[in-house]
C-alpha cells in the first residue's frame, strides 16, 4: 500500500505540529508514508531519521515562486502527473482546498481523505487535525511531536563539545521569522546573567542569517557572556539537531528552534510575543512565557519588549532542578 500525506503549510513549525498525525497514519496502515510539503518546511533536513516517512515530495507553489512548476493551471497538471507516477492508493489532505482534491482525482488516487472543503477560515491548526484523524481513522492523537535522530550523531556532538554533568547546556533561540517575534538582545543578556549567577553553563545561540537577527547575535556576542556562547548560525538544520538534543533546556522565541527543540524532547520555554498561543503550548514539553500585562497572546499583541527575564528564569529553574 502506498500512502501520500499532504501538508502544504509553509513553516518548519507547521511541519513539526503535524508529525503526530503523519506518524499515526503510518502506524495505522503499517507502512511508511510519503509526504507532499513545501521547500520552506525544511522537512528534508529534520525528518531523515523518521522511519514512518518513506519519501518527501517538494510542493513548488506559492506567491513568491512565480516560476514554480506546481503553480497555476499548468502546475496543477504537472502535480497531478507527478503524483500519478507514484501510484498512491490513499491520500490524506490536511487542508480544505478543492485544488488538492482535484489533483488527487486527476492523479488516479482512489481513496481520498480530506478536511471538509471550504472551511479554512478560523481553522484551529491542532484541533482540526485531531478531529480529522478521529473521524477518518478513529484514532485519538496527542499533539506531542517527536523528531527522530540517530544516536551516533548525538554521541559525536557530546564528545565534540565535551559535555559533562557539571555544566548546563542551554539553547537560546534568539532568531525569529518576523521582527515582532524577536525578543531584544537585552532580555536574553539579562537572562544569561540570572542563569550564570546560579549555574555553570554554556549557551548555544540559534539564529538565522537575517540582518536583524544577526544584530541580536552580535549584541549578545559583544556582551560579558561571549566566552560562554557558541553560535549556530553557520549550521544548517540537520547539523543543529544533535546539538539541541544534547542540551538540558531551551529558551526560544516563537521560531523554528522552539518547535525543533521540543520535538527532540528538550523542555522548551517559548517566548510568545506576537502570535497565537497554540504555537507555544501544543506540546507537553513547551512552557510559554507571555508579555507582562497580557492574559494571552495572538497576532498584533506586539509584546516583545514586555517579555520578563525574571519570569523566564523562574520557569527555567523548575526545568533544570
Amino acid at each position: 500500500m502506498k500512502i501520500l500525506v499532504v501538508q502544504n503549510k509553509m513553516g518548519i513549525g507547521d511541519m513539526v505540529i503535524y508529525l503526530p498525525f503523519i506518524d499515526a497514519i503510518s502506524k495505522k496502515f503499517n507502512t511508511p508514508v510519503s509526504i507532499l510539503a513545501k521547500q520552506s518546511s525544511k522537512a528534508e533536513q529534520f525528518l531523515i531519521d523518521n522511519k514512518n516517512i518513506e519519501k518527501i515530495i517538494i510542493l513548488e507553489q506559492g506567491n513568491k515562486l512565480k516560476e514554480a512548476k506546481h503553480r497555476g493551471f499548468s502546475g496543477f497538471i504537472n502535480l497531478a502527473n507527478e503524483l500519478g507516477e507514484h501510484n498512491f492508493d490513499k491520500i490524506f489532505i490536511f487542508n480544505s482546498s478543492l485544488r488538492f482534491y482535484l489533483v488527487a482525482k486527476f492523479a488516479g488516487i482512489k481513496n481520498i481523505y480530506q478536511y471538509p472543503l471550504f472551511e479554512k477560515k478560523n481553522q484551529h491548526i491542532v484541533n482540526a487535525a485531531k478531529k480529522f484523524i478521529k473521524q477518518k481513522l478513529n484514532l485519538d492523537i496527542d499533539s506531542d511531536p517527536k523528531i527522530f535522530i540517530n544516536d551516533k550523531s548525538v554521541q559525536d556532538i557530546k564528545s565534540k563539545f565535551k559535555n559533562n554533568n557539571d555544566q548546563k547546556n542551554i539553547i537560546l533561540g534568539i532568531g525569529g521569522s518576523g521582527p515582532t517575534k524577536r525578543v531584544p538582545a537585552t532580555t536574553f543578556i539579562k537572562l544569561m546573567s540570572l542563569i550564570s549567577n546560579v549555574y555553570k553553563c554554556r549557551f548555544f545561540l540559534a539564529t538565522g542569517k537575517n540582518k536583524e537577527e544577526q544584530k541580536i547575535l552580535k549584541e549578545i556576542l559583544n556582551s560579558e557572556f561571549k566566552d560562554k556562547c557558541i553560535s549556530l548560525d553557520e549550521l544548517n538544520i540537520s547539523e543543529t539537531l544533535p546539538i539541541i538534543k544534547n542540551c538540558d533546556a531551551s529558551v526560544c522565541n516563537d521560531s523554528s528552534f522552539s518547535h525543533l527543540s521540543s520535538g527532540l524532547g528538550i523542555k522548551t520555554i517559548v517566548l510568545m510575543a506576537d502570535s497565537p498561543l497554540i504555537y507555544g503550548n501544543y506540546s507537553s514539553r513547551m512552557y510559554p512565557i507571555i508579555p507582562d500585562g497580557e492574559n494571552t497572546v495572538t497576532h498584533n499583541t506586539l509584546g516583545k519588549d514586555k517579555i520578563n527575564p525574571d519570569k523566564i528564569f523562574g520557569q527555567l529553574k523548575k526545568i533544570l532542578n
